[in-house]
């Protein structure tokens, strides 16, 4: 399976801060949000990965992330030109899924669980399409799905001004190769955007759509307005604090996962130098 993440988007909702800076490249506590996703990637044991961003913003991602050997991976890029809707990054994609399965996250939500690692290795090999319910106060701003008495999907829709449940879908879907001529069915929207609930609907209509509910030992941010994007910052402060484990660390995914050798490990600590970030990754040097 490859993966995607899907960086762009003008993040109008936290202007001034992302007037002059992307989303994705705000810090959330000690680390650029993009490090989040991409560990979800990572965790799943997926190491080639496309990053859609915006044509001004993508030198700066690829400043950061460069071509992904430090951390075992094939990092490429690719732009949209215009926030045309989730399903779009399919059809930008296509030539990098070509004939895999492909899991899509967004590049503003973050993800954390007991668990969590082993449930997204367990949908790589995922025949059709398989995405996530979360519980929330305020359904109308996500894809949402309604569940019947007996659990099973019955509809699924984006944006609803009176949503048919509290269940929202997060920004992390797996696919298999159908998902390309799928996205390339998908018309603009009310909203003018192409919408990935409308592929969703399609997998739902031809009996290929799992949708697991997160458990409460699951937690989902979309970190794009101020309020939640200081609530993920506080989540990680604490989590991370009271814990003495780092969130979204991709060095350490990569060396856990065996994407790269201790050798490289140890080179790559050297470029955070004295930063918290540099610090963990050489504590983690010490105790292996």
């Amino acid at each position: 399976m490859k993966g995607i993440i899907l960086a762009g988007g003008a993040g109008s909702r936290l202007y001034p801060i992302t007037i002059s800076v992307s989303k994705q490249l705000l810090p959330v506590y000690d680390k650029p949000m993009i490090y989040y996703p991409l560990s979800v990637l990572m965790l799943a044991g997926i190491r080639e990965i496309l990053f859609i961003t915006t044509p001004h913003d993508q030198a700066a991602f690829q400043k950061l992330l460069g071509d992904g050997s430090h951390v075992g991976c094939n990092f490429q890029y690719t732009i949209q030109e215009e926030p045309n809707g989730l399903a779009e990054a399919f059809t930008i994609g296509e030539e990098f899924i070509g004939n895999d399965k492909v899991a899509l996250v967004l590049g503003d939500n973050i993800f954390y669980g007991n668990g969590f690692g082993s449930l997204l290795r367990s949908k790589v090999d995922v025949d059709g399409a398989s995405v996530f319910a979360y519980p929330v106060r305020d359904p109308e701003r996500y894809g949402v799905v309604e569940f019947d008495e007996d659990q099973k999907v019955k509809s699924i829709e984006e944006k609803p001004k009176i949503p048919k449940s509290k269940y929202a879908i997060p920004g992390l879907y797996f696919y298999d190769n159908k998902v390309v001529e799928y996205a390339k069915q998908v018309e603009p929207s009310a909203r003018g955007e192409k919408e990935i609930s409308t592929i969703n609907q399609m997998y739902l209509e031809a009996g290929n759509l799992e949708v697991g509910v997160m458990t409460r030992g699951m937690s989902w941010f979309d970190t794009g307005t101020v309020e939640s994007l200081d609530d993920a910052t506080e989540f990680i402060r604490v989590l991370q604090n009271r814990q003495s484990t780092m969130i979204g660390c991709i060095e350490e995914v990569a060396l856990v996962h065996k994407f790269i050798t201790k050798v490289d490990f140890e080179k790559a600590i050297d470029r955070y130098g004295k930063s918290k970030y540099g610090e963990y990754l050489k504590n983690l040097q010490n105790e292996s």
